[in-house]
Order: C-alpha cells, then structure tokens, then sequence
C-alpha cells in the first residue's frame, strides 16, 4: 500500500505479482482516464505473513528435510484475528516422523512460527497448489 502524501499527484503502487484489473466506463464523477479495481490477490503462490513473505520454494526446501515427507501444502489462515500458518503433510503411515522437527524446520527455513497436520498418503488435494492463502482480502 502507498500511503498519499502528495494530493496533486496521487500515486498508488502494485508490486510485481499482485493483481488489478481495469474498470470499464466512467467514473461517477465523469473523469474519462482508465481506473483500477484495487488489490486482487497475487499472480503466484506466494503469501504475505506476518509481513514476511512466504514462497513455495521455502516449502519446497522445509520438504527436502524431511525424506518422510510425500508432499506438502501451507495454508494460511488468519484465526482469531492473527495470521497463522499450518503445514499438511503426507506421510506414510509407516514412515517416523518428527512433528517438532517438522515445526523446527518450518521456523529455521521462513523465520515465522507454523503448524503442522499430517495426513495419510493421498489425502491431500493434487491441484498444484503448494501455498493456500484461505485469509479474506476484502
């Protein structure tokens, strides 16, 4: 978000990856020029948490740890007003695995506090999906 200091030249940045769209018509107070709808989300997977930027290579990374590991998915969420970052994992149900040195390496490799939940071996949806951003941005 950029903050308007300037009132004779309003200037509102999007960075890279965020996505916009164009309004078509005139505005309510007849001005002609070209308007933007406002933030719509991002073009990639990655998400913003607790102003530290997450991305699907960090989960790619936290998974090499961790051999038990089949695949993965980060959800973020914003329970109780403060954003919270779960990791799902698919484990074999024969396969050991370590849920706080799964939380350890969450914490070593995004630098922010996380969650894990383990699933059984396909129980995880196979959409492509490596980081689900489930917070509102209304």
């Amino acid at each position: 978000m950029t903050l308007l200091y300037n009132r004779d030249y309003p200037l509102i940045r999007f960075g890279t990856g965020d996505l916009s769209a164009v309004l078509p018509g005139q505005s309510a107070c007849g001005r002609t020029n070209m308007r933007i709808k406002g933030w719509l989300g991002r073009a990639d997977q990655t998400a913003k948490v607790r102003g530290m930027f997450v991305h699907p290579s960090q989960v790619a990374a936290i998974v090499a740890r961790h051999p038990e590991i089949a695949r993965a998915r980060l959800i973020v969420d914003n329970a109780e007003g403060s954003d919270r970052m779960t990791l799902h994992v698919e484990v074999a149900a024969n396969a050991s695995s370590n849920a706080d040195a799964i939380v350890a390496s969450i914490r070593d490799v995004t630098k922010l506090r996380g969650e894990v939940a383990f699933h059984g071996v396909g129980e995880l949806a196979n959409d492509g999906k490596v980081i689900e951003d489930g917070r509102s941005h209304d």
